[in-house]
């Protein structure tokens, strides 16, 4: 998924859960640029706040870790999002990605990846274990009509 970026940020921060809410607002600050509607700026947040909690809860679930977030904004009004950390992979990408699979004990959902593909166009899960995960996730934001002055 590698296209010519119009723009783009790059954030890196530890693997607390309360940079979760800090990732969500950068990346829809950034969004902004874009003109999004009110809908798909929700969608963007949710489907970033599930990649960078899985990465807090799963990739380093004894330790803090790094986890890096990178925004660009593509040639026909695509928004990627890569969330990435170093943490302790997963061993089976197919499984992890089916509805209700978690590892993370009973208090978790099992539903990221799901939600993360339900509000993307395009998710794609590159994991080794012990290397880390890399989640990129694509959309192409609906053309606003912008009024004539």
């Amino acid at each position: 998924m590698k296209t010519k970026a119009i723009n783009e940020m790059r954030l890196e921060f530890p693997s607390r859960s309360s940079n979760e809410g800090f990732a969500r607002a950068a990346v829809a600050c950034f969004a902004a640029q874009m003109d999004p509607t009110i809908n798909e700026l929700e969608d963007i947040k949710t489907a970033v706040s599930e990649a960078v909690t899985n990465a807090i809860v799963h990739a380093y679930p004894d330790a803090l870790g790094k986890v890096s977030l990178k925004a660009r904004v593509c040639p026909d009004n695509i928004l990627e999002l890569t969330v990435r950390d170093l943490g302790r992979g997963i061993p089976d990408v197919e499984k992890a990605r089916q509805p209700m699979f978690t590892t993370g004990g009973e208090e978790r959902s099992g539903m990221g990846f799901t939600i993360m593909e339900s509000f993307m166009d395009k998710l794609l899960i590159r994991s080794a274990p012990g290397r880390g995960t890399t989640v990129t996730m694509r959309k192409r934001l609906s053309p606003r009509i912008k009024a004539s002055k």
